[in-house]
């Protein structure tokens, strides 16, 4: 077992990757920003280590400051969690070149399957189907990429081939449009992702999770609306693509839904936001079984013991204005988290903390479990009304509205459902 592993995030998923280690007798080194210095995984980290200044390229994107943090504490292991350096295939070839455990995939499959484009080729040479699209990154020739787009069919999407978290995505009707589309999707890609590559998609009206802007504000599991026979169809071409790369820890496969049809677009080589809805539908904990696999111990259960039971929902809780998605930072007067039957609350907040202006706005998430989809709205329902922020703003009066909502309590909304009801396009 890992016996000392240092937490290279920050927040609600960096409280988390500690609850698991405690439970797993791991000692944790809590590394962070001078700007996070009294989050709640630093304050209970056995050692922590400030590695730079509020700025993310300055800290929690700083790869040497991290890895010389392990270095001085003599820690055997690195935990990524999600955002910042989780996907990124060069820190996680380093951490293994400097002698620590990187736990999460290798860095040549993040490489393939972090990068789209390329775990769209590796999906289709499993037999998974894919979007159609312009099966591969687009070129500078205009009249080429025009081209491909009539052939595609409008709307199309153009992404970014290392694109993440909404970003670097743009929806493009008609062929007046789309060269300038390129070039702006590219020149967004280039600032976030350090990564011009871009590709072309046939855009399809999804079945999804309530988003906004390409992110995610509701997940749930299971989906509704798609089979088990379909869930299962899904699976067991996931599995076998994985272990054609040899994949390790954590990943998620992203598709598409319409018409009775699946699509895959894209994997996540990371633990997702969203894995408590997983942990609870399944019993199966996800972060901890990251670090049974980074330890080399053998899981306790396989494929087939994995079931889901009943459904659950989970709501991001964001410090933010619920109307105009403006950022709300600041200190937080009273924190009170919600209860009760199949309740769960994952945060980093407390009374008397204070929000920073620097990083996402992500302050916790509320997780409902039931045996049923209408028993986990209830509980949801209930928790939100238990629920108090004071001194700051957040989306819970959003997340309200939507679970008031008759077509949302039905199932089946698709992913442009939230922009619609709320003019938020």
């Amino acid at each position: 077992m890992i016996e000392k592993l240092v937490i290279a995030n920050r927040g609600e998923i960096a409280l988390r990757i500690l609850r698991a280690c405690r439970e797993l007798g791991i000692k944790t080194v809590a590394v962070h920003s001078t700007a996070d210095y009294s989050l709640k995984h630093v304050l209970l980290a056995d050692e922590s280590v400030c590695i730079g200044p509020p700025a993310s390229s300055q800290s929690y994107l700083n790869m040497p400051a991290i890895i010389s943090a392990a270095e001085v504490t003599d820690s055997v292991a690195i935990h990524p969690g999600y955002g910042f350096l989780a996907e990124n295939a060069d820190f996680a070839e380093r951490v293994e070149d400097s002698g620590f455990v990187f736990v999460g995939p290798r860095a040549e499959t993040i490489r393939i399957m972090g990068d789209k484009v390329s775990a769209i080729r590796v999906m289709k040479g499993h037999g998974v189907p894919c979007v159609p699209g312009s099966d591969g990154p687009l070129g500078d020739d205009a009249d080429e990429n025009l081209r491909v787009a009539r052939d595609v069919g409008y709307p199309v999407i153009i992404k970014a081939s290392g694109g993440g978290g909404g970003r670097g995505m743009r929806v493009v009707h008609t062929e007046a449009s789309l060269l300038n589309a390129i070039g702006i999707t590219r020149a967004e890609a280039r600032a976030a992702f350090g990564n011009d590559q871009v590709y072309m998609e046939k855009f399809l009206e999804r079945d999804c999770s309530m988003q906004r802007r390409h992110q995610k504000v509701i997940e749930e599991a299971p989906a509704p609306g798609v089979t088990m026979r379909q869930r299962r169809l899904m699976g067991e071409r996931c599995v076998e693509a994985c272990r054609a790369v040899g994949y390790r820890s954590a990943g998620t496969m992203e598709f598409l839904y319409q018409d009775g049809e699946f699509y895959f677009i894209e994997m996540n080589t990371r633990i997702q936001v969203e894995h408590p809805v997983t942990e609870l539908v399944t019993g199966i904990d996800l972060v901890k079984a990251q670090l049974l696999i980074a330890s080399g111990e053998r899981l306790a259960y396989t494929q087939s013991d994995v079931q889901i039971r009943g459904h659950a929902m989970e709501c991001r809780i964001n410090a933010e204005d619920p109307k105009t998605f403006m950022p709300s930072p600041g200190p937080i007067r009273l924190w009170h988290a919600p209860g009760g039957p199949g309740i769960r609350v994952d945060s980093h907040v407390y009374s008397g903390y204070n929000v920073p202006p620097y990083y996402d706005s992500l302050i916790g998430k509320v997780i409902a479990h039931g045996d049923t989809r209408e028993t986990a709205i209830a509980r949801m329902k209930n928790a939100l009304a238990e629920m108090v922020i004071e001194g700051i703003r957040t989306n819970v009066p959003l997340h309200q509205e939507i679970f008031n909502h008759a077509a949302f309590q039905k199932g089946g909304t698709d992913i442009h459902y939230l922009e619609r009801r709320l003019g938020l396009r």
